[in-house]
């Protein structure tokens, strides 16, 4: 739901594989902070799914036979994105561990996150609580104050029309405020011991899957499982393939960054996603053993995706690296928080009658109108902020 759920590094020509010296460049492209290509490309398919699963329950398509829940676990992208923060986060940290750089200071690393998500937000948030009529005549002081500041999914009947899909940018500051304890907590596991950090936050991303069977007590319409907690293996995936990029293990690469084998089980996965292992149909609230499935399932699909990527850089993933994927992937911070607002509208001006179907239609609309506002955002919004931040700040 880029690094918000947007982290990004600063982009360097790609080094192409077939080159005299090819093992070097290999060894060069995994240096900590050296951008990948190809993960733009698959911010920008996760961003379109988020879309995907939007749409289709506000058209009924859910309700189709078979297809339906496929296209309601588009849901999944969000673990992608997820991930994707967990890895480009954490792998400062991951390199510092072995000697390979330098971490940020949590003041440096929280004045670029803050920089990176928040113009942008509350530009989407003003503009919806403002302008569009369903969220505005119900936007009272409580309704604003907890949208401006991110604390939607802790303060109850605060998720509004055209932005509640803010839950997951919310769990995502939150993650942002919480990296820098986990920092420290596993700063003394540096250098011999650095071996321990793949088991230890691997255990801890199994150790997070049980948070919903804990009795959180939570006010009414708030639930515990859309805090930072729950959703915390999906970040984990991340953040071992952080660790794992930094490391010296052939048979890791050669078997985790095999995409004919990674990718399929990312498939798999989504299907397993699709039966009532990882919840009921719908909206409706699973049982504590299904949350933790489908967390377990999120935490695969986005590792087998992103795997192939990060360790094995050096392979050429064309698509993903097109110059569409990568311009939709700068724009996706864009898509993510404007589409909804653009959805809600599409129904009413085109006619269009909600949960009654024309999925087909509805969705090609959404992204049309959706695109120009994202390039927008990161022209005039996104990219200035960052730009000036760092001159002014480093």
């Amino acid at each position: 739901m880029t690094a918000t759920l947007y982290p990004s590094s600063e982009p360097t020509e790609p080094v192409s594989s077939d080159t005299p010296s090819a093992e070097s460049d290999r060894r060069a492209i995994r240096r900590p902070g050296v951008f990948v290509p190809a993960l733009e490309g698959m911010r920008a398919l996760a961003a379109l799914g988020v879309i995907v699963t939007h749409v289709a329950f506000q058209t009924g398509a859910t309700a189709t036979p078979i297809i339906g829940r496929v296209l309601e676990r588009f849901d999944m992208a969000v673990a992608i994105f997820f991930a994707l923060s967990g890895f480009l986060l954490w792998r400062p940290h991951a390199a510092a561990a072995r000697g390979l750089g330098t971490a940020p200071s949590a003041g440096r690393y929280l004045l670029h996150r803050a920089a990176r998500i928040l113009p942008a937000y509350w530009v989407v948030v003003c503009a919806v609580l403002i302008l569009l009529p369903s969220a505005a005549h119900t936007a009272g002081p409580r309704v604003w104050v907890a949208n401006l500041g991110l604390a939607q999914v802790y303060v109850p009947l605060t998720l509004t029309d055209g932005l509640t899909q803010m839950w997951s940018l919310s769990v995502e500051a939150a993650f942002y405020l919480v990296l820098p304890l986990l920092a420290f907590a596993l700063v003394r596991l540096r250098g011999p011991r650095a071996r321990w950090r793949v088991p230890v936050l691997l255990g801890f991303g199994l150790l997070c899957l049980g948070w919903n069977f804990l009795p959180v007590p939570t006010p009414d319409a708030i639930h515990s499982d859309n805090w930072l907690p729950g959703y915390l293996p999906w970040f984990a995936a991340g953040m071992l393939l952080a660790e794992l990029s930094d490391r010296d293990a052939p048979r890791w690469r050669r078997v985790a960054g095999d995409r004919r084998l990674m990718w399929p089980l990312a498939l798999a996965a989504l299907l397993l996603a699709t039966t009532r292992v990882a919840g009921p149909e719908g909206l409706a609230h699973g049982q504590p053993w299904q949350y933790a499935s489908k967390m377990a399932v999120g935490a695969v699909i986005g590792f087998s995706l992103l795997a192939p990527l990060v360790l094995r850089p050096e392979i050429r993933h064309r698509w993903l690296e097109s110059r569409i994927a990568a311009t939709l992937g700068r724009w996706s911070y864009g898509i993510f928080i404007w589409h909804l607002a653009v959805l809600s509208i599409v129904f009413p001006v085109f006619g269009i009658i909600p949960f009654r179907g024309h999925f087909v239609l509805v969705y090609p609309l959404t992204v049309a109108f959706t695109l120009p506002l994202a390039a927008a955002s990161f022209a005039l919004v996104e990219e200035p902020v960052r730009v000036w931040t760092r001159r002014r700040f480093g």
